[in-house]
């Protein structure tokens, strides 16, 4: 790892890209061997940013809350080749497996009934009577919100608590991590403000951005479902930080989630070894229905995809073949890399306009070197 380059991408990023407030953290066979903070938590800099700095972390909130899930599915006898009706026997894909509905492939990513994002009984309601928008094998397209009802659901049922409750009492309280799944109020203090990236020409160009600016799109209707939380500003709001979203709403350090992967890695000794393997094998790749470009899935987590000849396309988790973790809208990062034992994350709050990692984490995971 190039300490001295990391460090020097990490200032450009203010320098040069508009940063605000930013931590990266990263780890190694158990041990955080780089923590970097600095900034505001608000344009007005009443706030300096600090390595204990809370902010919404949107999709990177993915990967812990499938652990989870993954975790309870151990115990329970059960594996990513069980079937949901198993547990959730009104979900509408009958003969879905875990792996499929965890990957992306059941074709729920979009809702045809505008329920609210903080009226779970009602989102479960229209997921439950929802028509999958194509048809088991015939490829996945990315679940940005309906993914944490999916999770949430089977982990209720399972366990009779809400996911962000198990998340807390059986994960991260355990292992000693600021991300939370449900902000307490006594938080709140600590938690930086977002601010909306700005778009240019070349993105509104992009096939998923042009999928997005026209009605009625699957890709517009899967960023729409359920309603609510579309805009930037309503995620510093208390209402956000206390949702509980398993697919958007946590709330996080970069060392909570850089320390998390080095469990997801095994290099803390926290889970067991099967859900190890299910956090790591591929379940789905190739092109995305939702984000319009290749994409790569386990159980819940992303891998970079790879072209005809196994090579990789993007290199949003480095060189190694191993690693996996999960962006999130705007600019957070976070993977882990079994083979390296090394683990990254990066937390900002003033956003690029992006669903997959931007230039400023990822000039920095060239430097780790994984």
């Amino acid at each position: 790892m190039d300490r001295a380059t990391i460090e020097k991408i990490f200032e450009e990023n203010f320098n040069q890209y508009g940063e605000l407030g930013a931590s990266v953290s990263i780890w190694q066979h158990g041990v955080e061997i780089l923590n970097l903070a600095h900034g505001w938590c608000e344009r007005e800099q009443q706030r300096p940013w600090n390595k204990d700095t809370l902010v919404p972390v949107y999709s990177a909130t993915k990967g812990p809350a499938s652990a989870t899930l993954l975790m309870l599915l151990e115990e329970n006898g059960l594996t990513p080749e069980s079937r949901v009706t198993q547990v959730w026997d009104k979900f509408p894909n009958e003969n879905a497996t875990f792996a499929e509905m965890m990957s992306h492939q059941c074709g729920l990513s979009a809702l045809d009934k505008a329920e609210s994002v903080f009226d779970y009984r009602a989102v479960i309601a229209a997921i439950e009577a929802q028509e999958p928008s194509w048809e088991l094998g015939d490829g996945h397209g990315y679940h940005p919100r309906t993914y944490g009802f999916l999770l949430d659901e089977c982990v209720r049922i399972l366990t009779g608590e809400t996911l962000g409750q198990v998340w807390r009492t059986r994960i991260a309280e355990k292992l000693d991590l600021d991300l939370f799944i449900g902000l307490p109020e006594v938080e709140f203090d600590r938690v930086a403000k977002l601010y909306p990236g700005k778009m240019d020409k070349s993105e509104l160009e992009s096939g998923f951005y042009r999928e997005f600016n026209q009605p009625n799109t699957l890709v517009r209707k899967a960023f729409g479902s359920p309603r609510g939380l579309h805009a930037v500003h309503e995620m510093n709001t208390a209402e956000a930080w206390q949702s509980a979203l398993p697919a958007m709403g946590g709330v996080a350090t970069a060392a909570a989630l850089a320390k998390f992967y080095q469990a997801a890695i095994g290099a803390i000794d926290f889970f067991e070894g099967y859900v190890l393997e299910w956090m790591q094998e591929s379940q789905s790749m190739g092109d995305d229905k939702v984000l319009i470009t290749p994409t790569h899935f386990t159980c819940g987590f992303q891998k970079d995809p790879l072209d005809a000849s196994g090579q990789k396309i993007r290199h949003n988790y480095g060189k190694s073949m191993t690693a996996f973790g999960h962006p999130g809208a705007g600019g957070s990062h976070a993977f882990g890399d079994p083979d390296s034992g090394i683990s990254f994350a990066y937390t900002m709050n003033q956003m690029d306009l992006s669903v997959l990692p931007g230039v400023k984490s990822s000039r920095m995971i060239s430097a780790v070197g994984v």
